[in-house]
């Protein structure tokens, strides 16, 4: 008796063939999705280096389309022309050249430079400020104040205005102690100026600046008191 084959049993038969194609399938998409990658980025690789390729091939037909640089002009030199003449002919330029013997006896001139007299002129038309040793009164300074204090008249118009304070006065000390360019710096008015002035010019001649042991010309300034009386 033949054995029948029941629908469960093909069920199962069936079952199991579906699952085992199905598991193929799967296995064959996931082959082929990473074959697919793999190609793509090996196309990406070959397209970056086609593309650097091409990039090198621009940059060395640019360079090579630079046309070079001219070649400079060799620069001429300077000749200078001399004209050949004849032994007969004479030259325009003649040059004459003398010879000296040395007898051992000849005495050799050099010219004195006279410095002394331009330093002298120099020294005359300078004022000096500073100097060495400076100029004085006869007997010092005492003895020029009090020769101010009993020559010096107070002026009338000073008087009655009541004007008092100091005047200044300059003047130049020659170098023979005489006084010149007597002038008023700052003065007080009423007259105060103008009597220090006639003071001072009528003072002896004072003792001169010195400067390397020389008299030289100075200028001095000095200040003279006008005091009333209480």
């Amino acid at each position: 008796m033949e054995a029948k084959k029941s629908d469960k049993a093909n069920l199962e038969k069936t079952k199991t063939m579906y699952t085992l194609l199905g598991l193929v399938i799967a296995l064959s998409i996931v082959i082929l999705a990473f074959e697919w990658k793999t190609y793509d980025k090996e196309a990406e690789d070959v397209q970056l280096t086609t593309v650097v390729q091409e990039v090198e091939e621009m940059i060395i037909q640019t360079r090579q389309e630079e046309p070079p640089p001219p070649p400079e002009e060799p620069q001429q030199a300077e000749t200078t022309e001399f004209e050949i003449v004849d032994d007969d002919q004479e030259l325009q330029n003649e040059f004459s050249i003398e010879t000296f013997e040395n007898t051992g006896n000849a005495d050799v001139f050099v010219p004195k430079v006279e410095i002394e007299e331009e330093e002298a002129e120099e020294e005359e038309e300078i004022i000096f400020t500073v100097v060495e040793e400076s100029a004085s009164f006869p007997g010092g300074m005492p003895e020029m104040y009090k020769y101010i204090g009993n020559n010096l008249v107070y002026p009338q118009q000073a008087r009655e205005t009541g004007t008092q304070g100091k005047v200044f006065v300059t003047f130049v000390v020659e170098k023979d102690g005489s006084l010149t360019d007597v002038k008023v710096l700052r003065d007080i008015g009423s007259g105060c100026g103008e009597e220090a002035i006639r003071v001072v010019k009528s003072m002896p001649k004072w003792k001169p600046a010195k400067q390397r042991g020389k008299a030289v010309r100075m200028q001095f300034n000095l200040p003279i008191s006008f005091t009333l009386a209480g």
